[in-house]
């Protein structure tokens, strides 16, 4: 997910897998694994970074290809709600300020297809995975836009969500995706002050400019608090994966995190959160919240959302459509390898 917490396992293979046989080591050999695998506890321990030429165990690469594939297929597949609205927005300031996020966002998931090629798995497969319904992405793209309040809205609570999500990857124990979150936080956090001023500017508006920001906010909050992730009894994935340092923050605690800081900005914007239950606990020091309808979450995930095939359906287009840039930058490349051959030889 654009987060931490998304790191639910890929759709079902088109073929099916082949179990793996675990080779039988020498005597030898088995001292050398158990000596790399002391060395990488040892780094892990003492909250250190691993790097792409350190040895890891499998199961530690394999994690990690999973979460940062699908953090950056979220990341590509969430400029489409938005870029839906480039056309359409209220003015030329606001037009720029949302052709500039969107930018960011594709930088986003080229930083993070950087990263996870660093772990030994190609573009090409990431990209294959996600075309072919194999790979998840953030099940918060899968929900129209139907207002230009809701852009305002993805900025607030969406990117206020992820930036919640991704400080804490900021730490991460490896490395090249840790450094990669540094300046992906920082211009989420932009973006996420940029969709509360677009909302205090029509909070400012008419009777009907305020409830399209309240209609907005209705159908994106509960959609907000599931983006952390399940409950923490229902994450099977996040024990080791608080092992490994690749997650620092539980599901719950994030999810916390978001309620506290997200109401008092809600009393400034004017806006109400469509939580009944919504009230401090005085005893916890906390804010209570309602149930999340996590059927609705994992009928998303799972590909019946209201927008799921139409992303999917778009992405593919677009990467299919942009196949002769690719196919130019490869020939323009194989023409200056053979200018410089031809040089040498020439020599």
């Amino acid at each position: 997910m654009y987060t931490q917490s998304f790191n639910v396992p890929d759709g079902p293979s088109p073929t099916p897998v082949k179990h793996d046989i675990k080779p039988v080591l020498t005597p030898e050999q088995q001292h050398v694994l158990d000596r790399a695998q002391m060395r990488f506890d040892e780094v892990i321990d003492a909250d250190g970074k691993i790097e792409p030429k350190d040895w890891m165990p499998e199961a530690y690469r394999k994690t990690l290809v999973r979460q940062i594939s699908q953090h950056a297929h979220s990341e590509i597949v969430g400029m489409l709600p938005e870029g839906n609205w480039i056309s359409r927005a209220p003015s030329l300031k606001r037009k720029a300020i949302l052709i500039a996020k969107v930018q960011d966002e594709g930088g986003h998931g080229l930083y993070l297809y950087s990263a996870a090629e660093t772990l030994g798995t190609s573009r090409d497969q990431m990209l294959d995975a996600l075309h072919t319904g194999r790979a998840k992405y953030s099940s918060i793209f899968n929900y129209p836009t139907l207002t230009w309040a809701d852009v305002g809205v993805i900025g607030w609570l969406v990117d206020g969500a992820a930036i919640m999500n991704q400080i804490p990857l900021c730490r991460c124990s490896y490395g090249p995706y840790a450094r990669a979150m540094v300046r992906i936080c920082k211009e989420e956090s932009f973006h996420q002050r940029q969709g509360f001023e677009s909302l205090m500017v029509m909070m400012q508006g008419n009777a009907e400019q305020q409830a399209m920001v309240q209609d907005a906010v209705n159908r994106w909050w509960w959609k907000c608090l599931a983006m952390f992730g399940p409950p923490d009894a229902d994450s099977t994935n996040s024990t080791q994966g608080m092992r490994w340092g690749i997650k620092r923050v539980s599901n719950d605690d994030l999810r916390q995190k978001f309620v506290d800081a997200t109401v008092p900005q809600a009393k400034v914007l004017g806006v109400t959160l469509p939580d009944p239950d919504l009230k401090w606990n005085e005893a916890r020091g906390h804010h209570d919240y309602g149930q999340i309808d996590w059927d609705e979450f994992w009928a998303t995930v799972n590909g019946n959302g209201p927008c799921n095939k139409e992303r999917l359906a778009t992405r593919v287009k677009a990467h299919e459509d942009g196949q002769w840039v690719r196919d130019a930058a490869m020939a323009y490349a194989r023409k200056q390898q053979q200018r410089q051959q031809q040089q040498q030889e020439a020599a």
